[in-house]
């Protein structure tokens, strides 16, 4: 397993942290990024998973 890796919506600076994953969109804490949905969108802006990157924190 790798560690887990952070990423950063573009448009509104909101966190998508894998080792947290987002519980109440009923992503499991420890959900890769590659295994979010791809119809999922930031629970801040409502922006595409395209539209975010991955950052180091």
């Amino acid at each position: 397993m790798t560690d887990p890796k952070t990423w950063m919506c573009l448009i509104c600076g909101w966190i998508y942290d894998e080792s947290t994953g987002v519980p109440e969109d009923g992503i499991a804490p420890g959900t890769p990024w590659d295994q979010v949905p791809m119809n999922w969108t930031c629970p801040e802006c409502g922006a595409r998973k395209e539209d975010f990157e991955m950052v180091q924190i």
